[in-house]
C-alpha cells in the first residue's frame, strides 16, 4: 500500500507561510534543491490544493525559460509528467498532467492507495494537509526546518486537538543549517507500517 507523505519547508516556530503571506525564506540553495528533487523521484502522484497548484503552474512552461540552470530543468522534467490531483471548489479546469478531484480527500486517497502503482502519494498545501492530518491519512511528515522565526502565519502542523505519535526515521543537516526531519506516524496505515 502506498504511503501518504507531507513535505514542506517550515520556520523554526512552525510556519510554512509567514504572517504577511510570504515564504521567501524557504527558497532552497543548490544542496536543498537537489535533495527536494531526489525526494520528488519517490512520488507517484501529488495531491495539491488550489493555491499550491497555481503556484506550481510556473513549472509547466519553465523548460522554455533560457535562464534556468540544469538542476531546475531536471526538476521541471520530473514535475511536469507527475500525475497531480487538484482539490478546488473554484477551478473548473486544470492543465498538464493534473485532474480535478472527483471526490473528497479520503475517497481520493483510498482510491489511489488501491490502484496499482509505485511511489508515494504526496500532499502539498497547508489546508489540504490539515484536512488529511485531521482524518488520520498522513503516514509521514517530512519537515525542512529553516533557521528563522516568522512569528505567525500558516502552521505546518494543524491544531487538530488530537495526539499523533511519531517515530524519527531520518535526519539530515544541510550546510545552510536547514535541518531535514522525516517522521513516520506510529501505527500508520501506509506502506511503511511493516517497518514498525
Amino acid at each position: 500500500m502506498r504511503s501518504v507523505t507531507y513535505s514542506m519547508g517550515v520556520s523554526l516556530d512552525g510556519y510554512i507561510v509567514g504572517p504577511d503571506g510570504g515564504f521567501n525564506w524557504t527558497a532552497p540553495d543548490e544542496e536543498v534543491f537537489r535533495f527536494v528533487t531526489d525526494e520528488i523521484r519517490g512520488v507517484g502522484v501529488h495531491l495539491l490544493g488550489r493555491r499550491l497548484y497555481e503556484t506550481m503552474l510556473y513549472w509547466e512552461t519553465a523548460d522554455q525559460d533560457p535562464s534556468l540552470d540544469d538542476s531546475m530543468l531536471q526538476w521541471a522534467a520530473l514535475w511536469n509528467p507527475l500525475p497531480k490531483v487538484v482539490f478546488s471548489r473554484t477551478l473548473s479546469a486544470v492543465r498538464g498532467h493534473a485532474r480535478l478531484a472527483s471526490g473528497g480527500l479520503a475517497e481520493e486517497i483510498e482510491r489511489l492507495r488501491a490502484e496499482p502503482g509505485t511511489g508515494n502519494i504526496a500532499i502539498g498545501g497547508a489546508t489540504l494537509a490539515a484536512e488529511a492530518a485531521a482524518l488520520g491519512l498522513i503516514d509521514e511528515y517530512r519537515v525542512r526546518v529553516h533557521p528563522v522565526l516568522v512569528g505567525g502565519g500558516i502552521p505546518f502542523f494543524p491544531q487538530q486537538g488530537r495526539r499523533v505519535d511519531l517515530e524519527l526515521v531520518e535526519t539530515h543537516t544541510f550546510t545552510s543549517k536547514i535541518v531535514h526531519l522525516r517522521y513516520r506516524v506510529v501505527g500508520s496505515g501506509g506502506a511503511s507500517r511493516e517497518a514498525l
